[in-house]
């Protein structure tokens, strides 16, 4: 799939009259979709918990909930940038969510009104060193245009 055509389809995904829930499944699958990613995640991110919203991939995570100061996401929302880990295994923060994962990138999403963390985007592979520049770029583009699905314009 084209990068246009899919930020294109998360965008209408992001904003349609679907349900909240089958939105965000439709951006993880367009996500998922767009490289050799054999897992994406569409969190809420509230003051004390982080909360899966849809997933694509092979199965729900081990931690559906779980609370913000917690696994490679914590930094993700602390630092409220992107965090990329070439190889979970060598890094204490990694929450393990699937034994398989060797690689992971966490995309947080900003409210632009107050730069608070509402959301985040997961995307995990198997492979070490799975997520390029590009692939960050990629996905922080993905991100953006799935603000709508947690910020109302």
């Amino acid at each position: 799939m084209a990068m246009e055509e899919a930020l294109s389809k998360i965008r209408s995904a992001a904003s349609n009259a679907a349900a909240r829930s089958e939105r965000a499944q439709q951006i993880a699958d367009v996500v998922r979709a767009l490289g050799p990613y054999r897992w994406v995640g569409v969190y809420d991110v509230s003051a004390d918990l982080v909360s899966i919203i849809a997933w694509s991939g092979p199965g729900a995570p081990a931690y559906p909930t779980f609370p913000v100061t917690k696994g490679l996401t914590s930094s993700a929302i602390r630092e409220k940038s992107t965090v990329v880990v070439g190889d979970v295994r060598s890094d204490p923060r990694y929450l393990t969510a699937f034994g398989s994962t060797l690689s992971e990138i966490i995309i947080p999403i900003l409210d632009p009104r107050d730069s608070r963390v509402v959301g985040t985007i997961d995307v995990e592979s198997e492979r070490a060193n799975a997520f390029s520049d590009v692939d960050r770029k990629t996905l922080e583009e993905c991100a953006s245009a799935a603000l709508a699905l947690w910020i109302a314009s």
